[in-house]
Order: structure tokens, then C-alpha cells, then sequence
């Protein structure tokens, strides 16, 4: 026992000796200097790059065998020597495993590059500088193969593959890059991507089996080649077990993990995005990328969205054929705060050049109130409940430019819209055609001013607008528009009416706007209208050429105030209008035009004009009337016409027929105060269906009524009868009848005289004194 102990030390102490020999001598007598020279020439006949080594190679005995080089450029072969290089290391190091070198194998222990640095460029036609390296190093493919192949295969391969009897095992226990940085100049799509702070670790890299691999870095963007300004900056950080699959050119990418972080040009705020998957595979052979149980989370954060971040998580799975440049967006699942979930599946195609998609949508029922509220873009509304239940299925098509929802079903508040919805993300284009069942839009009004009274006129729409913004359009965003909208609605509920079977068509280009067709039933009557809005001009000009038919009056004044309507009939009318601003107070003071109206089957239905009158004349005559009378009167024939200057109404033509009485009058209407001045006057006439009989002398004069004040005042006090007027008609008549009187009394007295003086003096001297008299 005691001689195999001392033989087994002594052969042990004989292998040490060996290995310090080894040592002295590789140390003392060979210069790894002098492989600089083998190396370069390597490199040279595999890839044609020109190596530069100008640091030192160095040896690393303990605690691994190794070899490091310092100061490592290469160029292209058609680089000069001062333009910067194609790669450059500050320091390279290879470490091989002891152990192993005993069984006859080569592990690779670690490989580590510190500054690395690699100069991309792709020139105007579209040729990267790299290009050539790939087609030289694929030109030698088979030799790469017949290198890696015993690698492949894993320690102890069988002893006739290599001729030296040792075998490499690929299998490298730890691979690092620090502080690497890559650059890419793209000259044809004039952009500038920088890769810094390159730091990738890997751990037990094999080329057959999947490993680890961590990697960090920055990207910097710049769409400008003159610049240095970046337009993106991302920290990204990646953590994968990798399947590299070099020999049939398929990567596996498993527990997927991508986190970024990003600053948009001089933005303040940072946008977090992740992305993991349980797979991902590029298949450079096949052009082809598969993401498996993707999930992208975001987290948003901007001035507009509030102070919080918005968080937005997606998942979804890919199959992306890039030779083609199709992709498949499958089981798209986006979800996100106030109950946000939107569903469906996208095709893309043209990925590289001008994508474009086309799918399937759908938006789960969810209120936009808050997420209005959050982009501070949320109006003041009448209703509460207002854009509290929005839903949305539709087909999708479009590009990064536009989007067209053809097939469209949207739910908004109790209501279902169908058709057709398109649109520019930039907003130079709206088109639509769209059905809908219902609207009520006084809900999405704003609310009503508190007011104890309620007004049958314009008062209605300044409240409407009251808490918005002094301009009606964006008139910046009509200037540009392309318009062609369509829109049938069942029923409209707007200002207190409700339209129903309504049309609206609106077509525009370039700022000029036109209102083609707008038709709708109002009580029981048709409303239709056509006209234009030029926007190219400041202010906006507009013209508007409304036709009213039929509309029950009645009803549409009991629609629009609390009180029974005062005045009942047909309303028709039509008319030109035009005026020019961006807000209701410059559309009152500028409106110019020409409106006709007429109101058949009319009636006041509070008030009995001819029991006024009749009333009247019987005290003026000394008398009473004992008739009984009907409440309201009877309207037989009402029009007027109006012509429009600069926001005053003007009418020299009202007239009114009611059962053997006529009114006309005069008057004016000034639209932005909403104040008027009317006067009129009544006269009894001789017709079958007289109110009462009259006096054939008051038949003579005409009774004035005075109508003033303000559209939103109490309608009982806006009229009365002149009284002053009335006195001077009655004044005038007497003096004529005075008048009448004294020249038959003259004329009489005359008549005798003259009789008397003929007798005496004769025929001659009467003719004679009947001319001097006339």
C-alpha cells in the first residue's frame, strides 16, 4: 500500500513538474506576439475583413487557460484606413476549461468583449456595407459547417473526426459583452439608429440547446441625418432562454421577456411598454416570426392623460411572414381601466413598406365619461348619463393614414347606429354613412341655464352653447376637410322636437361645405332645407335655404315653452338666408336674406279679436252687445313676408283676415336682442260672415293695435290697442262729418237764397253768382 501511495505522489509531482516546465517554456520561449501576423491572415481568408491588431495578445495560465487581445480593429476590404472602422473591440478575451483538456476536449470557459463597436451603413440604393461580409462568409459556408459540426455534436466525438484526436465542445460557459455600441446609418430611408450601452450575458451558450440570455441596451433614433437630435430613446432590457439553431437558421425564443422604456423627442415623461410570450421563433430560413401567448403591457403617461399612468395590457398571438410581409394579429384582447375591452383579430399586409390591415372589431360595452374626463376632453352635457354606454362591432380596414369601419354597429345610450364610418387619423377626411334608430341629441347639449321662464325662440340655442366655446365650428379643422356624410334617423330629439324620418347629407372639399339635403317630419309637418358653409374665408360664411310645410304651430310653441300655445295653424314658409361668424351672436348681428311666411287654419286660441272690436264699436256707437261669444279666434288667411338686413327683420306687408275684420301692419324684428315693434290696423268689412253689424261710419276707421317688446317676455302683455291713435281716427272722422254737415247746410241755404234772388232779378244773374260761388 505504502509503494502504490508513494508511486501515485510521484507521479503526480512528475505532472506538476511537467506543467510548471510547460509553462516556463511557453512563457520564456514563445511570443504570442508572433500569432498577430497568422491571425490577420486568418481573418483575412474567411471573411475578407483587414484585422488591425494594435494591442497586445496576452496568456492567462490560472485560474483558466486563455488568451486576451487589446486594441482590435477591422475594416471592409474596400475601407480606407481613416474612416472609421466596420468593428472595433477595446478587449477580447477566450478562456478554455482545464479539466476538459485532460479527457481531450476544448470547452470554450468564457468569452468576453469589452467595447465593441460595429459601423452599419446602408447607402442610397439600399445596399448595407455588411452586405459583402454575408455573401464572403456564405460563400464559405460548407467549411464553417465542417468546423462547427464536431462542436455540435458535444464532448468525446469519435476520435477519426479530428485529426489532432481532440474535440470541441461548443458549449461555452459564459459569454459577455460590455458596454458595446452599434450604429446605423440608413441613407435611403435618411435615418440614423444608434445602439449604446450594449451589455448581453449568456450562460452555458450551446448552439443545439436553449441557454440564457440577458441583454441590455439604448436606442436613439434620428430622423434627421443632419441632426443629432434624438427623436426616440429607449432603455431596453431583454431576458429569454435562447434556442440559436444556427444550423438550420431557426431561433428559439422561450419565457420571452422585453421591457422598454422611452422618451419621445423632448418629452418629459417616459412610456413603459412589456412584451412576454411563452415562445418566440424567427425562422431566417423560412422568413418567418411566431409569438405565442403574447402579452404587451403599457404604461402611459402625458399632461393630457392626467397625473396617473394608463396602464393598457394586450394580449395576443402572431404569425408574420416576412418575405411576404403579411402578418396575422390572432386573439387580440385589449384591456385597460373604466371597464375597456376591445376583441378581435387583424391581418396586416405590406409590413415593410405601407402596411395596411384588415380584421374584426369588437368594444365591450364601457362609458366614456371617464375616459373622456381623463383626456380632458369631456363637455358639459344635460344629461348624466350622456356617452355612458358606447359599444361597437365592425369590421376594420385601413393603413396608417386612415381607418374604414364598413359594417359598422354602434350603441350609444339606448340607441343603434349601422353603416358605414371613415376617416384620416390626421383629420383631413370624414366619411359616413350611417342608420340609426333613435337620437336624443338635447342630451349631449349643454344643460340649460336656470331660468324661471321658458322661451319659444333663439333664447333656447344661447343656452344650448352657453358653456361651450364662443365658436360654433373648429374652423381651422373645416378648412382642410374632405366631407360626404349620410345620416337616416327614425326619430331626432333635438331643442325640445322631435324629428322623425330624418335625412341629412353634407358633402365638402377643400373648406367649402354643402348641405345637399336635409328632410325631416316635424308635427305632423315636413322641414327640409339646403345651404353651404365656405370655410376658406374669415369669418365663415354661410347660406341656408329652409322650407317650412304644414307644421303644426300649436303644438311646435307647446313643445318649446310650459304654457298652453297662444296661437294655433299651419305654419308654411320659405326663404334665402346667409350670414358670416363663428358664433350666434355674429350669425344674429350679420343675418341677411328673404323669408316668406304664411299660416293657414289659424286660430288665437286665447283671445277673441272680433268680441274685442265688436265690444268696441258698440260703445262707440252708444250700445252694448249681447251676442255670446266663442273663445279664441279664427284665423282665415295670415302672411307676411320679411326681408333681412344686417340682423333686423323688416315686414311692410302682415296681413291678417279673420271673420269680417282686416288687419295689416308693419314692423320689425331686431334678431339679436330678440326685440320688436309692430303696428297694425283693423277695419270692419262687409262680408257674409261679418262678427257683428257696425255702424257704416266706423266701417271708415281703422282701430291700431301696437304690438312691442321682447320674444322671451310674457306674450299677454306684448299687445294692445292705441288709444291715442285710436282718438285721432275717431277725430279725423268727425271733422270730415262736421265738414260734410256745414257744406249741405251751406249748400242748402244757398239753394234758397238763390231761388229767391231769381225770382227777382232773373236766370242770369243766378249763373252768375253760382260760378263765383264754386
Amino acid at each position: 500500500m505504502k509503494r502504490i501511495l508513494r508511486t501515485l505522489l510521484a507521479t503526480i509531482g512528475i505532472l506538476g513538474l511537467v506543467a510548471v516546465g510547460a509553462v516556463v517554456f511557453v512563457t520564456t520561449f514563445f511570443d504570442p506576439e508572433d500569432l498577430k501576423p497568422r491571425l490577420v491572415e486568418v481573418v483575412r481568408e474567411h471573411s475578407g475583413l483587414e484585422l488591425e491588431l494594435d494591442g497586445p495578445l496576452n496568456w492567462s495560465f490560472y485560474p483558466r487557460l486563455g488568451v486576451g487581445v487589446e486594441a482590435a480593429e477591422a475594416r471592409l476590404p474596400n475601407q480606407s484606413s481613416d474612416e472609421r472602422p466596420f468593428a472595433a473591440i477595446d478587449h477580447a478575451e477566450v478562456s478554455l476549461a482545464f479539466a476538459p483538456l485532460l479527457r481531450g476536449e476544448i470547452a470554450i470557459d468564457g468569452l468576453t468583449l469589452e467595447g465593441l463597436l460595429l459601423n452599419l451603413a446602408r447607402d442610397e440604393s439600399g445596399r448595407g456595407n455588411w452586405e459583402t461580409l454575408i455573401e464572403r462568409l456564405e460563400s464559405r459556408g460548407e467549411e464553417a459547417e465542417a468546423v462547427l459540426a464536431p462542436a455540435s455534436a458535444g464532448p468525446n466525438p469519435d476520435a477519426e473526426s479530428s485529426e489532432s484526436g481532440l474535440s470541441v465542445a461548443l458549449n461555452i460557459a459564459s459569454v459577455q459583452v460590455h458596454q458595446g455600441q452599434v450604429n446605423y446609418r440608413d441613407a435611403q430611408a435618411e435615418r440614423h439608429v444608434t445602439l449604446e450601452q450594449l451589455n448581453i450575458t449568456g450562460h452555458n451558450v450551446n448552439p443545439d440547446r436553449p441557454f440564457p440570455l440577458n441583454a441590455s441596451l439604448r436606442v436613439l433614433l434620428d430622423d434627421d441625418l443632419d441632426t443629432e437630435a434624438a427623436t426616440l430613446a429607449s432603455d431596453i432590457i431583454l431576458k429569454t432562454r435562447v434556442d440559436l439553431g444556427l444550423t438550420e437558421g431557426r431561433h428559439v425564443f422561450q419565457e420571452l421577456s422585453l421591457q422598454t422604456d422611452s422618451r419621445f423627442g423632448d418629452a418629459p415623461d417616459t412610456q413603459k411598454l412589456n412584451l412576454t410570450a411563452a415562445e418566440a421563433i424567427l425562422d431566417l430560413s423560412e422568413q418567418h416570426v411566431t409569438l405565442t401567448d403574447g402579452q404587451l403591457d403599457t404604461s402611459l403617461l402625458h399632461p393630457r392623460l392626467g397625473e396617473k399612468r394608463l396602464a393598457l395590457a394586450m394580449g395576443l398571438q402572431l404569425d408574420a411572414d416576412l418575405e411576404a410581409q403579411t402578418a396575422q394579429l390572432r386573439e387580440l384582447h385589449l384591456t385597460g381601466p373604466d371597464s375597456l375591452e376591445l376583441t378581435g383579430n387583424l391581418n396586416v399586409t405590406e409590413l415593410f413598406t405601407a402596411p395596411s390591415y384588415r380584421g374584426q372589431l369588437q368594444l365591450e360595452p364601457l362609458s366614456l365619461r371617464p375616459w373622456l374626463t381623463r383626456l380632458d376632453a369631456m363637455p358639459a352635457t344635460a344629461s348624466d348619463t350622456a356617452l355612458s354606454d358606447v359599444s361597437l362591432t365592425s369590421p376594420v380596414e385601413g393603413d396608417l393614414q386612415s381607418i374604414t369601419l364598413d359594417g359598422l354597429t354602434l350603441g350609444l345610450d339606448g340607441s343603434t347606429f349601422s353603416g358605414r364610418l371613415a376617416g384620416q387619423f390626421d383629420g383631413s377626411s370624414l366619411s359616413a354613412n350611417l342608420q340609426g334608430d333613435t337620437l336624443d341629441l338635447d342630451a349631449y347639449l349643454p344643460p340649460d341655464a336656470p331660468s324661471s321662464e321658458t322661451s319659444a325662440s333663439l333664447p333656447l340655442l344661447d343656452r344650448a352653447y352657453a358653456e361651450q366655446s364662443p365658436t360654433l365650428l373648429p374652423a381651422s379643422w373645416l378648412a382642410d376637410l374632405d366631407l360626404d356624410t349620410r345620416l337616416e334617423l327614425g326619430e331626432l330629439h333635438f331643442l325640445r322636437q322631435n324629428f322623425r324620418n330624418v335625412t341629412l347629407a353634407l358633402e365638402g372639399q377643400e373648406g367649402h361645405h354643402r348641405l345637399t339635403r336635409f328632410e325631416a317630419d316635424l308635427h305632423d309637418g315636413q322641414l327640409s332645407a339646403t345651404g353651404s358653409l365656405d370655410a376658406r374665408e374669415t369669418p365663415l360664411r354661410w347660406q341656408l335655404s329652409p322650407n317650412v310645410t304644414a307644421v303644426r304651430l300649436g303644438d311646435l310653441l307647446e313643445s318649446l315653452g310650459d304654457e298652453p300655445a297662444p296661437l294655433q295653424g299651419l305654419l308654411e314658409g320659405s326663404g334665402e338666408l346667409e350670414s358670416q361668424g363663428n358664433s350666434l351672436t355674429e350669425l344674429k348681428r350679420a343675418l341677411n336674406g328673404h323669408l316668406e311666411t304664411r299660416l293657414t287654419k289659424g286660430r288665437l286660441t286665447e283671445t277673441n279679436v272680433s268680441q274685442q272690436l265688436c265690444t268696441t264699436a258698440a260703445r262707440l256707437q252708444g250700445e252694448q252687445t249681447s251676442r255670446e261669444w266663442e273663445e279664441g279666434t279664427s284665423l282665415q288667411r295670415t302672411e307676411a313676408s320679411f326681408e333681412i338686413r344686417d340682423g333686423v327683420a323688416e315686414s311692410d306687408d302682415l296681413a291678417v283676415t279673420i271673420p269680417g275684420i282686416d288687419m295689416n301692419g308693419q314692423g320689425q324684428l331686431d334678431v339679436a336682442s330678440e326685440r320688436f315693434d309692430l303696428k297694425a290696423n283693423a277695419r270692419f268689412t262687409d262680408t257674409v260672415d261679418a262678427a257683428c253689424e257696425v255702424n257704416p261710419r266706423l266701417k271708415k276707421v281703422p282701430f291700431p293695435v301696437h304690438c312691442e317688446g321682447q320674444l322671451s317676455g310674457d306674450s299677454n302683455e306684448w299687445c294692445r290697442f292705441d288709444r291715442q291713435a285710436l282718438q285721432a281716427s275717431l277725430g279725423e272722422l268727425l271733422r270730415q262729418e262736421a265738414s260734410q254737415r256745414a257744406g249741405e247746410e251751406i249748400d242748402k241755404r244757398l239753394e234758397d237764397a238763390m231761388d229767391k234772388l231769381e225770382e227777382k232779378a232773373g236766370g242770369e244773374l243766378r249763373g252768375t253768382l253760382e260760378s263765383l260761388l264754386k
